[in-house]
């Protein structure tokens, strides 16, 4: 039975890859013996594989419904492979938002929002409004939630979080071999709009990460005669040391970080 099992599996999976409508494959899959390992040993009334419990407290899916939406995907299906159980089309969880509070389905579940419900803790406004913000959207009272900035130098990738959950990424440009971007545990020492270079040239959207202001991040420099530097370089090291960041990137992190703000280079 259990060699059955995992055959239809591998079946269902390739046709999920395709595409197809799984259809009673999964049916027979869902409804074995087997479902309780998916279901965490937990009850599951509807034997779709995701315990009552997330159902009614994590996805807000119909505990009593294998298919929450009625697109013949299971509940446990569409969630393990990243779309919406709330909505008939193919939505990806990250490009649905089911309560349309401003926070896409994907992070509500990082932050633990409700997925059908706008304002979470009550509070008078959106999930996304506070996490827009910075602030807890699961206490009504206005805390804020802590913020960091992480550099991946082999990546040339820069991340930012809020309270513990990435929020987005961006492609950088990092110092060249010889001129290293330097690596560890640094904090937003200050910030301003438009820092001149000892280098000659223009800084848009100055951060500093070192108390000497030789390293910073910034958007992508301009020389006095308007030329901007790096343009096609985005994604490669070619700075001096500094995290070069693309224009609107560059704006919407300067934006968003307050001195302080703890920055990780590895």
């Amino acid at each position: 039975m259990k060699k059955a099992i995992k055959r239809l599996w591998e079946r269902a999976r390739s046709l999920i890859t395709d595409k197809k409508f799984v259809g009673l494959v999964l049916v027979l899959l869902l409804l074995s013996p087997s479902c309780s390992v998916f279901a965490n040993s937990l009850p599951d009334t509807d034997q779709d594989g995701v315990p009552d419990r997330d159902e009614k407290q994590v996805y807000y899916t119909d505990p009593e419904s294998p298919d929450t939406d009625g697109d013949g995907y299971s509940d446990w299906v569409e969630l393990n492979h990243g779309y919406s159980p709330h909505v008939v089309a193919r939505v990806k969880l990250e490009n649905s938002d089911y309560d349309r509070d401003g926070l896409n389905d994907a992070m509500e579940l990082k932050f633990g929002t409700n997925l059908s419900l706008k304002d979470s803790d009550g509070d008078g406004y959106t999930d996304g409004e506070e996490v827009d913000h910075g602030y807890d959207p699961l206490n009504s009272e206005p805390v804020k939630l802590a913020k960091r900035i992480e550099i991946n130098t082999s990546e040339q990738e820069l991340s930012y979080f809020l309270g513990g959950v990435r929020r987005g990424e961006f492609l950088i440009s990092g110092g060249v071999p010889g001129m290293p971007t330097p690596k560890g545990h640094f904090r937003i020492r200050n910030k301003h709009p438009r820092a001149w270079s000892s280098y000659g040239l223009w800084m848009p959207y100055w951060m500093a990460i070192v108390d000497s202001g030789r390293f910073g991040i910034h958007q992508l420099p301009v020389w006095p005669n308007g030329h901007r530097e790096g343009e096609e370089h985005l994604g490669q090291p070619a700075s001096h040391g500094c995290v070069r960041l693309g224009l609107e990137a560059a704006k919407f992190l300067y934006d968003w970080t307050p001195v302080g703000t703890p920055v990780f280079i590895y």
